[in-house]
């Protein structure tokens, strides 16, 4: 290969090792000039070594590439583009801003980094986030591969990898507290916990300077780069530190048997509106970039962020698609959730599209095949999807699920048919897709809004700490105090919580989906009323691990549920029996106080259902009850069967251990009658053979 063959790679982009050096390729379609800047340290105010793209031999059609030798990996650099700044024709070139590369596998975050210095007029060359070369190929992997596991196995256990071990109670060192390499000592913990994959908040590189002043972006939802693993994650200092301990922890996780599924934003970036810092892409070819609005000068923003991501451009559509298959490939993570995923689904004018070319690309892609995909389908400007979802194999974040269960359980009337269809998979909202029973995942809490905790203890939220007001964060949270706002010493009210908390998680776990919990959930971890913390780094959001002791019952609870749960047979997805087909198969039947009386009007609160599990071989009974007295209700029969005798498992009213029990343990329940305790749910079973009595 010649010099000239060299400098004429315009593929693959981003910076490449080939034969001695690195390839360094961008595209921009309407800069003037385009240099590359090399830094020796990321604290260094200055460039070692600057060099100027030639616009000839350089340039192949919009890709600007340089190959440079010598480059090693580790070796921190950034761009400079020159253009035309007309702001009413979408250009907003910036020759004074150092600029990330949008494929850069690596990012650099200098200590005296200044968001504010990314806005004004003037160079930020001292002050600016630098991209990294790396060469993906040199990490020992050691046989390891994505995991693959069916999603009628999958667990989702929903955390911050900060927040995870950064209290002072994790027992870890300050080094690796608050980093991947402090998620890989806890993994014991998610063992003994029983989740199969962890759904890891935003983890791409993010701008901690996007939040009010003086606070911290805490969640992530601000990306600058969508290869580059988040710097501040690290527990190791060095340029490269961040993408090997980040592997090291996937590689540690796939050890312990569980998935990584990570929370990618594809929507929107931390540039923000017109009055936002140039970063990357605004100063490399905004209006490819970006959906503008008719007056170009402003951002179309979907996304409540300030901007909204081109998505289905060619150019970001194939960056989107190379993102995802580089963290497969070269990251091993075993799947997705995209956060306000019906973005992707705007054409470059804003107006959903019937198919959209990116989210077709994904889920057609060979490579991705058999990698998860999770949506948010919905976005902040009205486009709700959930149900109507693009693709054959999106699985969706069903918040219906979440709104109608958190409604029947604080009491509300008319809820009661709804939450029976979303206990059975949500029949009225995806039976018409004839999908699988798992397109449902199935949630009561996220990262966003209240914790579990929280949701049975606060009637209003509790904001004040954000610096807004209380303004910020959802007023309508659905959720009930049970009589007391916030902390309380009153024992009824605090057993009444802990009940409650475990009914949201037995019918999380139990309804047919694919069930979602939040880191702490399982401890009772609170926010102290606060539904908006993506602003708070302290022991607000973190999980403090006195609280495992502090509620073992309730982690006993939830071990023991999962536990359960990973015990059921697959053989409905491994012969792709779909939801409605599972549902037409079932024997099952309703039944309310009276047997085969199921109560459907506005002021029932309670509800009751046998199932028949064939491939286990037991029959189950559920009695869900929302109601604030106690109600009998009849069981059915158990005639010319191996028991004769209902055995109850779950009864969500009694004290740790009776609360739940391990099946070999359960005992008998006398008669055919069940007394149910205000507000609770209960779970009895009995060996196959035997039939309800009709």
């Amino acid at each position: 290969m010649t010099k000239t063959e060299v400098m004429r790679q315009s593929s693959p982009l981003g910076a490449t090792f080939v034969e001695n050096g690195v390839n360094f390729s961008i595209f921009s379609r309407n800069a003037k000039a385009m240099e590359i800047l090399f830094f020796d340290r990321q604290d260094d105010s200055k460039p070692s070594r600057i060099i100027k793209i030639d616009p000839w031999a350089g340039r192949t059609y919009h890709y600007w590439h340089l190959f440079v030798p010598n480059v090693q990996a580790g070796q921190i650099y950034g761009y400079r583009a020159q253009g035309p700044f007309e702001p009413g024709l979408g250009m907003r070139f910036d020759p004074d801003k150092i600029l990330l590369d949008p494929y850069g596998r690596g990012v650099v975050v200098p200590k005296n980094y200044s968001r504010d210095a990314a806005k004004k007029q003037g160079d930020n060359t001292a002050s600016a986030m630098k991209s990294v070369v790396v060469n993906p190929d040199t990490y020992d992997w050691e046989g390891d591969m994505p995991l693959k596991r069916p999603s009628s196995r999958t667990i989702v256990y929903e955390m911050h990898v900060r927040g995870f071990t950064r209290h002072p109670s994790s027992g870890l060192s300050e080094k690796k507290r608050g980093t991947y390499a402090g998620l890989i000592e806890k993994i014991p913990y998610l063992q003994q916990l029983g989740i199969s994959a962890v759904e890891l908040l935003p983890v791409f590189q993010f701008d901690a300077q996007d939040c009010p002043p003086g606070l911290v972006n805490y969640w992530g939802y601000q990306p600058v780069s969508f290869f580059s693993p988040h710097q501040a994650y690290s527990s190791r200092p060095e340029p490269l530190g961040p993408i090997d301990e980040f592997r090291d922890m996937v590689k540690a996780l796939h050890q312990a048997d569980i998935e990584v599924i990570l929370d990618v934003v594809f929507n929107h970036t931390s540039e923000g509106g017109h009055t936002g810092p140039t970063l990357s892409f605004k100063g490399l070819d905004n209006p490819t970039y970006y959906i503008l609005q008719q007056d170009q000068s402003r951002y179309a923003d979907y996304t409540g962020c300030g901007n909204t991501l081109n998505a289905n451009n060619p150019i970001v559509r194939r960056m989107i698609v190379d993102s995802i298959r580089y963290w497969v490939e070269q990251m091993h993570v075993d799947g997705f959730r995209f956060d306000l995923a019906s973005i992707l689904s705007r054409d470059e004018s804003g107006q959903p599209m019937a198919n959209p070319p990116v989210l077709w690309d994904l889920e057609s892609d060979p490579v991705l095949a058999g990698t998860k995909f999770i949506a948010e389908a919905w976005d902040a400007a009205g486009l709700y999807q959930v149900g109507s979802f693009i693709g054959d194999s999106w699985k969706e974040w069903n918040g219906r699920f979440r709104d109608d269960t958190r409604s029947f359980f604080r009491g509300d009337n008319g809820t009661v048919a709804r939450f029976a269809d979303r206990f059975i998979g949500s029949p009225e909202i995806y039976g018409h897709k004839e999908r699988e029973p798992e397109q449902s995942v199935n949630f009561v809490t996220c990262h966003d809004g209240f914790t579990l905790n929280d949701l049975v203890s606060y009637d209003s939220k509790h904001n004040e700490a954000n610096g807004e007001e209380n303004r910020d964060g959802s007023n309508d949270n659905l959720s009930w105090n049970c009589g007391v706002e916030g902390p309380t010493d009153n024992t009824a009210v605090e057993k009444l919580r802990n009940q409650q908390i475990k009914n949201y998680f037995t019918v999380t776990m139990l309804s047919i989906g694919v069930p979602m919990i939040v880191m702490g959930d399982e401890v009772r971890r609170t926010q102290k009323g606060n539904n908006n913390a993506y602003c708070l780094d302290n022991e607000t959001t973190w999980f403090d691990w006195k609280l495992v002791k502090k509620h073992a019952d309730l982690h006993r609870f939830v071990k023991l549920l999962i536990g359960r749960r990973r015990m059921r047979e697959t053989g409905h997805e491994q012969q792709r029996v779909s939801l409605n087909e599972l549902i037409r198969q079932a024997n099952k039947s309703w039944h309310g106080i009276k047997l085969n009386l199921p109560d459907w009007g506005p002021n029932s609160h309670s509800i009751a259902f046998t199932v028949e599990l064939k491939e286990e071989r037991i029959l189950v009974h559920f009695i869900i009850s929302a109601y604030w007295e106690a109600l009998e209700f009849e069981l059915p029969l158990l005639n010319n069967g191996k028991e004769k005798h209902w055995r109850r498992w779950i009864d969500t009213s009694l004290d740790s251990p009776n609360d739940i029990i391990e099946s070999q343990n359960s005992p008998e329940i006398e008669g055919y009658t069940y007394l149910t305790r205000p507000r609770s749910v209960v779970v009895l079973f009995a060996n196959i053979g035997s039939k309800p009595s009709r």
